[in-house]
């Protein structure tokens, strides 16, 4: 008997040190009314995992937090119509769906922290593919396609006025958007225009964008205090469009035959490479208007942009401004390498107020830029084995910077800029590290 209790004793001892949960962990279902079921009862931590091959036609209620809804494998469930609609919950994932068809997926208000991941958005949709109010949302991993009709595949808004805030959207593939109107078609939407003084601190980088042909922005910035960085875009009628708002940083993108426009105000635009086989890889922004108020959709003047540190390859004016009333106010355009094939490789029209200092030009003159702004000399760009072209050992770039730019302490692979920094995207190394983006890298099934 003693022996007994003793055993007892420590079979209790024992239990309350290993937690044995009450419920599955992982819970398999096979129909439409099951996960619905299942999503009823959940706990938190559950991992509901829905059986391949089924094609669902209605909503499904996410009325739990904490859990995760899943596929069994990525893309191995279908909506055509429908989609999830998430209630009053806070860390829900969503992983491995397909929305065709119709379908959609919002992520309202009041489902904070959700996860949106491995999903596919495939063809026309009313609206955004998918849209963002929630705070704390993270977009990742998703394949959004083949679109023709006006409408965007990311939509960041909020409730009323408001904006989401702390968005993250990594990894996502944009292919094939091909609207042919002439607006509302951009990849990626953030904000609005009647929101653009809403600080948003959106992040977006290391995503892919292709034929991002729907509309002149591959990615709308409509709201402030956001960071557009490390994102490749490839053969795409869309640039980066600072469009409304202020104080975003656009760093370390790589552009091919696309480019960076911008309005608003104190942006900072370093580290990006744009390589253009037509001109304007980079342009500066003219109003309809000296500064918008907080409701206007009209174009505001960028007033104290940095543009600085960039490498800038394409014909013509390689750096642009528009023709708007309202020009270009206290900027700076500084130590970017400049390489043009014809003319004038900048063109800043006539009442722009821009600083210029330490810029490297080859391929045409300076354009409108003052002699003092720049120097005439072959960059010695080389391609490296991933196609970019960069600094060579003699190049009269390496440590050719003027001024102070303290926040630029790494180049676009990122690695640190040691000493006085070189001119354009690249410090020069013989262990370079950055390549652009491939298909493999992004979407439903990139590491």
């Amino acid at each position: 008997m003693i022996r007994s209790l003793a055993a007892v004793g420590a079979a209790a001892l024992l239990s309350s040190f290993v937690h044995v949960p009450a419920y599955a962990a992982v819970v398999g279902v096979s129909s439409a009314s099951s996960l619905q079921a299942a999503i009823d009862t959940a706990r938190p931590g559950q991992r509901i995992v829905l059986a391949n091959g089924l094609r669902l036609t209605q909503p499904v209620e996410v009325t739990r937090s904490g859990i995760t809804i899943a596929a069994q494998t990525v893309g191995g469930t279908v909506f055509t119509s429908g989609g999830f609609r998430l209630g009053k919950v806070q860390n829900v994932t969503i992983e491995g769906f397909v929305f065709d068809g119709t379908s959609t997926l919002d992520v309202p208000v009041e489902a904070q922290a959700t996860r949106i991941t491995r999903n596919t958005y495939s063809g026309n949709k009313d609206g955004a593919s998918l849209s963002v109010s929630a705070d704390d949302v993270q977009v990742d991993h998703n394949t959004f396609q083949n679109r023709t009709n006006e409408g965007v595949y990311l939509q960041i808004t909020g409730p009323g006025d408001e904006i989401a805030k702390r968005t993250r959207v990594h990894h996502n593939y944009f292919y094939n958007h091909q609207f042919s109107g002439s607006n509302g078609g951009e990849s990626i939407r953030l904000g609005y225009s009647h929101k653009q003084s809403k600080s948003a601190y959106a992040t977006i980088e290391h995503n892919l964008f292709e034929k991002a042909d729907g509309d002149a922005e591959a990615i709308s910035v409509k709201a402030s205090d956001n960071t557009v960085r490390y994102n490749t875009i490839r053969n795409s009628k869309g640039y980066i469009v600072l469009r409304h708002g202020h104080r975003t940083t656009v760093e370390g993108n790589l552009l091919f035959n696309s480019g960076i426009r911008f309005h608003g105000n104190d942006h900072k635009i370093y580290n990006n490479y744009v390589e253009n086989t037509r001109d304007r890889a980079m342009v500066f922004g003219s109003g309809k208007e000296a500064d918008s108020g907080p409701t206007s959709k009209l174009h505001d003047r960028p007033d104290r942009v940095t543009v600085a540190f960039n490498t800038l390859i394409g014909t013509g004016e390689v750096v642009d401004s528009d023709g708007g009333d309202f020009k270009p106010k206290d900027c700076v355009l500084a130590n970017n390498i400049i390489r043009g094939s014809s003319g004038g490789v900048v063109y800043m029209h006539s009442g722009s107020t821009v600083k210029y200092e330490g810029n490297l030009i080859w391929g045409g003159s300076g354009g409108s830029m003052p002699s003092s702004g720049y120097k005439s000399a072959d960059p010695k760009l080389v391609r490296d084995s991933n196609g970019l072209l960069r600094l060579a050992s003699s190049s009269p770039a390496i440590e050719a910077s003027v001024g102070t730019y303290s926040y630029v302490t790494r180049d676009f692979d990122p690695q640190s800029r040691s000493g006085k920094p070189d001119v354009g995207a690249d410090e020069y190394s013989t262990s370079a590290t950055r390549k652009p983006l491939t298909k493999a890298d992004v979407g439903v099934s990139a590491p």
